[in-house]
């Protein structure tokens, strides 16, 4: 049985806020809402991208946390998530409890070696799966390879994209979306 839909209207949006871009990005198909489809396209495309199968351990996890996720942002089950309902979700606590796990398990079917870090070329594949802007990968790496040595660790993404939602202070700012 289908739910009924969300009504779709979205309030004025400032394209340039934070929480705006990434509402951008999770919004796939670029219909004004972020979709159930729209958020599991994103593993999907890390999946293809990675040439991971199924039931790689990484797939799996990917797709569980991103259930858990999805289900905190979609709290009336109707399959949308609209910008309004998403601005009244995301936060700090948010992100530190539900965000993290599934942007984690993206970073790390990502991360071929499993050594904790993407080079440039991973992070720019994990970016464009992710639905991020393909001209502006090497800015955002640059941004957090801090110490030069070629690579971005799981923690420092992470913890930039916590402080891009929360208004902090993100070494990638802008540049990540």
């Amino acid at each position: 049985m289908a739910l009924p839909r969300t009504d779709l209207r979205t309030a004025a949006v400032d394209p340039t806020e934070p929480k705006a871009r990434i509402y951008a990005m999770l919004d796939t198909d670029g219909d004004g809402v972020a979709s159930k489809q729209d958020y599991f396209v994103r593993i999907d495309r890390a999946q293809q991208a990675t040439g991971r199968g199924d039931d790689d351990p990484l797939v799996v996890a990917a797709r569980t946390t991103g259930e858990r996720a999805w289900a905190a942002m979609d709290a009336n089950g109707d399959g949308v998530m609209t910008y309004e309902e998403y601005i009244a979700w995301v936060d700090a606590e948010k992100f530190d409890h539900i965000c993290q796990y599934a942007l984690g398990a993206l970073f790390d079917l990502a991360d071929a070696d499993q050594d904790g870090a993407l080079d440039r070329a991973q992070f720019t594949m994990l970016r464009q799966a992710l639905g991020n802007r393909a001209d502006n990968a090497d800015a955002a790496f640059d941004a957090l390879d801090g110490d030069g040595d070629g690579l971005v660790g799981r923690a420092e993404y992470l913890a930039s994209i916590r402080a891009y939602v929360t208004g902090e202070d993100s070494p990638m700012g802008a540049a990540l979306y």
